[in-house]
């Protein structure tokens, strides 16, 4: 309890107002909102949710997830969620810190390691008990902000514990199976990645199935079990969430940002928006912009 209140106040020192900051670290995000959030639709990159303070609800399909202080979060390839923070407000603000893992890093300590698992089809994402251990290295990390000059020497060091100490947690198994290739969630974080990276151009299934080394009806059954999408609506809300960033960050209007995305027809776009985001382009960003905390998705 002592280390996640430390936490708390780490991240609250660095965040004095509410949104999403990056950090030095390239792989470490902080969040802060003042007060709870509409259900937001994201794609949460592969990564640790440590909540040192508040609540929050994830939801992929039918299946729903809350974490909090003592419970975190791992996400273990790039899945489109729906995250909604539960308790926040000035007082007590929902504070939390996200740690992207690094895959590169993560297949180097499992060779290492020298783990395995025999279990085929894995989770893509879980909730778990906190770890005193791996909150104290989140704080050394989060820590490591104070002290520039020591980043670059011990950031990696620490990041490679974080990883040990999932890999020996309860979700051990399924991070493996990320990293081994051949294992289904590692073909569909390769599929994910290819959509990823051209969401918007015309989404050629053969070619995302080869680059996945899978075929075209095995791509689809455990991409649509994984990720509860197919890999159609996937790259949809791909676009969608891209436009809508466009939008609100950088002023394009609704017909810029369609096109920007890949659409053809607005009117597709607008109903295809409305549809995810609950209201039309325009609504839904001058409601965005009046709160900017309802915008939070992580």
């Amino acid at each position: 309890m002592e280390k996640i209140v430390e936490l708390a106040r780490l991240i609250e020192r660095h965040m004095a107002e509410p949104g999403i900051l990056g950090t030095a670290l390239p792989r470490l995000s902080l969040i802060r909102a003042n007060q709870p959030s509409v259900p937001t639709p994201a794609v949460y990159e592969a990564s640790l949710c440590l909540i040192a303070q508040g609540s929050k609800r994830v939801s992929i399909g039918d299946a729903t997830m809350v974490y909090d202080a003592s419970r975190y979060l791992l996400v273990s390839v790039d899945l489109p969620l729906v995250g909604h923070i539960l308790q926040a407000s000035s007082d007590k603000p929902y504070l939390c810190c996200k740690i992207d893992i690094d895959p590169a890093a993560l297949a180097e300590l499992i060779v290492a390691e020298g783990g395995s698992s025999s279990r085929s089809d894995m989770p893509a994402l879980g909730v778990y008990p906190s770890d005193p251990d791996l909150i104290d290295a989140a704080c050394r990390l989060v820590r490591l902000l104070d002290r520039p000059d020591t980043i670059a020497a011990l950031a990696p060091l620490i990041e490679r514990e974080i990883l040990y100490r999932l890999l020996m947690g309860p979700h051990g198994a399924m991070l493996r199976h990320v990293a081994t290739a051949g294992s289904h969630l590692n073909q569909v974080s390769r599929a994910i990645a290819a959509i990823r990276a051209r969401y918007d151009a015309q989404l050629r299934i053969e070619e995302v199935a080869a680059e996945a080394g899978m075929s075209t009806s095995s791509l689809h059954a455990h991409f649509k079990a994984i990720t509860h999408m197919t890999p159609l609506e996937y790259q949809k809300q791909l676009r969608l969430q891209e436009a809508r960033r466009l939008m609100l960050v950088r002023g394009a209007t609704a017909g810029s940002a369609s096109f920007a995305v890949g659409y053809e027809s607005p009117s597709q776009f607008s109903r295809e928006y409305r549809r995810l985001f609950g209201a039309p382009p325009r609504q839904d960003i001058a409601r965005l912009q009046t709160a900017p905390d309802r915008g939070i998705a992580l």
